[in-house]
């Protein structure tokens, strides 16, 4: 009795997300599936290292802070672009999206300068 409530409970819960997330503009959707990618591709290098091995760590810890790094970019992106966010209601999406540019070239200089 109790866990046909708890599914009721859990799938009304994944309705109404899945119903809100219908009405999520499409520029954020693309960020999203962005970071999806991103850490997707972390987590296929952290599970490549767990089967073959860690031998040039610098090059896995590159890959892996590269993927983070650019997800974490991403993130801040789509705050920074969602029109329902009003802390960044005056900075143009154009601007947001020059920063994220400028952030990730920097970042991924930081990581060629690691991989030595």
């Amino acid at each position: 009795m109790g866990k046909s409530s708890t599914a009721k409970d859990a799938q009304a819960l994944f309705h109404s997300l899945r119903s809100a997330y219908a009405a999520t503009p499409t520029t954020l959707k693309i960020i999203d599936l962005y970071v999806l990618y991103a850490v997707s591709t972390a987590l296929i290098q952290v599970g490549y290292m767990a089967i073959v091995g860690s031998f040039p760590f610098n090059s896995f810890l590159s890959g892996v802070l590269s993927c983070a790094g650019t997800a974490v970019l991403a993130v801040c992106l789509r705050i920074q672009v969602n029109k329902e966010n009003k802390e960044f209601k005056d900075l143009p999406p154009e601007r947001a999206f020059a920063d994220f540019v400028l952030c990730n070239l920097v970042l991924h200089l930081v990581i060629m300068n690691f991989l030595g």
